[in-house]
């Protein structure tokens, strides 16, 4: 069930993180103003888990001094956002309370759903490459898995043409990792 908020003024992110938890949404914070999106669908969590899993093996294999967390509130310049992945220096999550800071993520991925779409593919690229994070990967599952690579170039991401299933997601940065991605979906 959603919990309506009475609030004057604009949030700060301590008052984001101070509120209770919602299973049925995720509130983010930009501009000081709530950004709600519905909880993710099945399929959403399941690319999610997969992605997640392929990552972990991959930075294992690199020995990468990095942890893979899902779902995580990043402190952005303007806000609170919370990518469906983030590839972070384990040193800083070792120490971490709530929330990691942008400076300590070396990459984020987003899985675009009908109700995100926007936001994963202007928004948050806009508020991530502005906090400075590397790599940003947006993951569309409709009509078919795909996924768009962008590596931060001054303000914004320069993106590469996107990997349909039955290709081959290759990369060397932050670490190696090669997969298809039909292998994130319901096989």
């Amino acid at each position: 069930m959603s919990v309506a908020y009475h609030h004057a003024g604009p949030w700060t992110v301590e008052e984001v993180l101070a509120l209770p938890e919602d299973t049925t949404e995720r509130t983010e914070l930009v501009g000081g103003q709530l950004m709600m999106s519905p909880a993710p669908t099945v399929a959403h969590q399941l690319a999610s888990h997969r992605l997640n899993a392929l990552l972990m093996r991959a930075a294992d294999d690199a020995g990468a001094d990095v942890m893979i967390l899902e779902a995580i509130n990043v402190i952005v310049p303007d806000g609170l956002l919370i990518p469906d992945l983030a590839i972070v220096d384990a040193t800083a999550v070792r120490n971490a309370g709530l929330a990691i800071h942008a400076h300590d993520v070396l990459a984020v991925a987003e899985i675009a759903s009908p109700s995100t779409r926007l936001t994963a593919r202007k928004l948050k690229p806009a508020l991530y490459a502005t906090a400075s994070i590397e790599h940003y990967w947006r993951i569309d599952l409709d009509p078919a898995p795909r996924v768009t690579i962008g590596r931060r170039r001054a303000e914004a991401y320069e993106e590469q043409p996107p990997v349909l299933a039955g290709g081959r997601v290759r990369l060397d940065e932050p670490f190696r990792v090669d997969f298809d991605p039909a292998s994130l979906t319901i096989r």
